[in-house]
């Protein structure tokens, strides 16, 4: 049987509508899967006016189990968390953070009573949800708590370069006090499970220096010598394929030429910035972006999720002009995880 994989709209303010219904406009995702969004049907039905896409049918649905997953159909779990008078699209609002944050909460309950296979987010707005009262970083730190999960970490991933991270959502100070042995160690092995879920058999494992070129013997800190040397010496003794520390430079051009399955990263931005340099292309010419194809997914779960790579785009919101690439690539992981895990 073909997975069932749970889509959240996102921010309904955002571009998450109207991607979804770029996603669903392609017949060829029922032929990898049975696709549901959660979500308001309202909001999507206004998203099929500025788009264009009017060959859809949405179609409201209480529970998984009344979704017909057919194409052309959307079938959608309607929270009905908006008023469609109040709604205006591209803006931050505390019903729009709200929404975006209860359809993430019902998508981890179908998770976690196993309606749904795995789970991928649309994005939501940070600053929206706070508002709305719901104090998390991101969508990473709602599902480890709602699911009571202690020990998991973010990857990021376009085509074949995959990066996992030490901490995310932390400042760059704090950042560097978490580069610890244990924490390392603990990456190393998640990363290193993520990659036999995904079919790899012997992942390659790179670990990036936290300092310009790795501390130069302590030149530049001591970082590599006191937490991350120890930390893959210690990894390679119990047979994992992992080397490092390589300097933050030049990893991810050994990671994008077939050196390693996975690369861990030390900080947020030591990973993001080299995948997001990849996945996100822009047309200055035409003024629009290309392509936005890096995928966002959350590793050390009970349960299955990925995500867009890419923000709530407020200033695309309402236009038609928002690129489905990411979502559709995080649509395709969810499916590899969800086939190889059963």
């Amino acid at each position: 049987m073909k997975p069932v994989i749970g889509i959240t709209m996102g921010d309904p303010a955002s571009i998450g509508p109207e991607i979804t219904l770029k996603l669903f406009a392609d017949d060829s995702l029922f032929e990898k899967c049975r696709p549901v969004v959660v979500g308001d049907a309202a909001v999507l039905e206004a998203a099929k006016r500025y788009t264009g896409i009017d060959g859809i049918e949405i179609h409201p649905i209480e529970r998984v189990e009344e979704a017909g997953f057919t194409p052309g159909v959307l079938d959608v779990i309607d929270l009905h968390q908006v008023d469609m008078d109040k709604l205006k699209v591209g803006e931050i609002s505390r019903m729009a953070g709200n929404a975006a944050f209860s359809y993430v909460k019902k998508v981890i309950e179908l998770a976690q009573a196993g309606s749904v296979d795995a789970t991928v987010t649309n994005a939501l707005n940070k600053e929206a949800m706070n508002l709305a009262g719901h104090h998390y970083a991101g969508h990473t730190e709602i599902y480890a708590e709602f699911t009571s999960t202690r020990n998991y970490t973010m990857m990021l991933a376009y085509q074949n370069v995959r990066v996992v991270h030490i901490s995310t959502h932390v400042s760059l100070r704090e950042a560097c006090d978490r580069v610890k042995k244990e924490r390392i160690m603990e990456v190393i092995r998640i990363a290193h499970d993520a990659c036999r879920q995904m079919g790899i058999a012997q992942p390659s494992i790179g670990v990036a220096g936290l300092n310009p070129h790795c501390g130069e013997g302590g030149l530049f800190g001591r970082e590599e010598i006191e937490e991350i040397v120890p930390a893959v010496a210690a990894m390679k003794e119990q047979g994992f394929c992992v080397d490092g520390p390589i300097p933050p430079d030049t990893i991810f051009s050994k990671a994008k030429g077939g050196w390693y399955d996975v690369v861990v990263a030390m900080y947020h931005d030591q990973g993001h910035i080299p995948l997001k340099v990849l996945g996100f292309d822009y047309d200055r010419a035409a003024g629009k972006w290309k392509a936005v194809e890096g995928v966002n997914i959350t590793l050390g779960l009970p349960v299955i999720r990925t995500s867009v790579d890419h923000g709530t785009a407020f200033d695309q919101a309402g236009t038609g002009l928002a690129d489905e690439k990411s979502l559709r690539n995080a649509v395709d992981y969810a499916i590899d995880f969800a086939v190889h895990r059963a």
